[in-house]
């Protein structure tokens, strides 16, 4: 049996949690490899939702492992804080259930602050960032000034450590108007979280490598989708991490040979939060429907997701860089009801055809969507857990997408409920 990378294909949003909790039946492991509390995973089990942000989406199945790995960011407060929400659901999260990483960057007050401080100051120049602190933590960590969750256990000697990111985030308060730092306020509030966050720090990748040596499989789930990669991304409107599928390696502490199958999650449309370039974004009733029908609002956010149809040529960029060797394709009864669709297989750009999106900021904003037209349905594929009972055209519409993204789709999600799942092949089967 392999292990399975979980990766998004598309700018996020593509219905994570759902499948990850879907795989999980099947895997004794769940590792968190990036980002932090600013992307969310909406599961609903037996007609109870739960809304995660940075816990793994396994953590609500009992008798599996969930691991928080080196590669997230940690906001210290916010996952005590859904660690609660969840115990008053009836989930129970404990040192038994949940590790973490002990070389994980910690996301303090400060780099909250910082976020939204920018944000207010960059007026029509903003990225669109959630205001948590994922990037100036980020920041923080590439610089060599991060307080990470193993400082915990050493808070009396932090001092000089303390003095080196308020060195640092005090000169950029000062620039943007806003009052400093107080060290003696940052060390309270450490000391008081300090003994909560302890009893779950592990030496992850020593863990992993034990676990896996000893037969157990290993589901790797990313956060934000591929395409707010930090590199290969629609820069700068990404994230600040990678979220290709090769940063599960980084980001939990195993080799690449560990990772085994790479499943991408794609809808059978798309959909993007916040700004940046999506060329086939409908403003139109079309547009809105799409929304209306698929619930699009963020699930940390609460914000509405732009809407528009499947773009082939993306999605294929993104299987190319990851290394995807099979697609779950989410939300298909969305599209229930359409007489036509419309799905991308190129573009062009200044009038000439491309099969990719160009990296400049510039040639994104330009590039104009080529379209295939393709028949709809109007049965229902709601609930749908087989093949045969799936409209004619759907099975179409399935198939065409599988030769333009050149990647057959492997697992199709016909509504939100954990069973109403088609499996074509078991990404744990090697």
């Amino acid at each position: 049996m392999a292990n399975v990378v979980v990766v998004g294909a598309q700018w996020g949003d593509e219905g994570k949690g759902k499948i990850v909790d879907w795989l999980s039946e099947r895997a004794d492991i769940v590792v968190r490899y990036q980002g932090g509390h600013n992307a969310g995973h909406t599961l609903v089990i037996n007609g109870v939702t739960y809304k995660l942000s940075l816990l793994p989406s396994g953590v609500v199945r009992s008798g599996k492992l969930s691991v928080i790995g080196n590669g997230v960011v940690i906001d210290p407060w916010a996952l005590l804080s859904e660690i609660e929400l969840l115990t008053s659901q009836g989930v129970e999260v404990s040192p038994s259930s949940l590790r973490i990483a002990e070389n994980a960057t910690l996301i303090l007050p400060l780099h909250r602050e910082l976020d939204q401080m920018r944000e207010k100051a960059a007026g029509g120049g903003k990225i669109g960032t959630t205001g948590r602190g994922i990037g100036p933590a980020y920041e923080d960590k590439v610089g060599r000034r991060a307080i990470r969750v193993q400082d915990l256990k050493t808070l009396d000697t932090l001092g000089p450590k303390v003095e080196r990111i308020l060195t640092h985030h005090n000169a950029l308060r000062r620039g943007l108007g806003e009052a400093e730092c107080s060290a003696d306020e940052l060390m309270t509030a450490l000391h008081e979280v300090a003994p909560k966050i302890l009893p779950y720090m592990d030496c992850v990748w020593a863990l992993l490598d034990k676990e896996r040596r000893s037969g157990k499989r290993i589901l790797f789930e990313g956060a934000q989708g591929a395409l707010l990669d930090i590199d290969h991304g629609t820069y700068p409107f990404v994230t600040s991490s990678n979220t290709l599928a090769a940063q599960a390696a980084v980001g939990s502490g195993v080799g690449p040979r560990v990772l085994g199958n790479i499943l991408g999650l794609a809808k059978a449309y798309t959909t993007r939060v916040g700004s940046g370039p999506f060329p086939t974004e409908l403003h139109d009733e079309i547009g809105q429907k799409l929304g209306e029908k698929g619930h699009e609002f963020g699930t940390v956010t609460g914000r509405a997701r732009r809407c528009g149809w499947f773009d082939a040529c993306l999605v294929r960029q993104v299987i190319k860089l990851s290394g995807i060797n099979g697609i779950a394709l989410t939300k298909l009864d969305v599209l229930d009801g359409f007489t036509e669709l419309k799905v991308c297989t190129g573009y062009t750009l200044d009038g000439e055809i491309i099969d990719r999106l160009p990296a400049g900021q510039n040639a994104q904003a330009r590039v104009e969507p080529i379209y295939e037209t393709l028949e709809g349905w109007s049965d229902s594929t709601a609930g749908a857990r087989s093949w045969a009972e799936l409209p004619a055209q759907a099975v179409k519409y399935v198939r065409r997408v599988e030769e333009l993204i050149e990647c057959p789709v492997t697992l199709l999600s016909t509504s939100p409920e954990r069973e109403d799942t088609i499996l074509m092949k078991d990404p744990f089967e090697d």
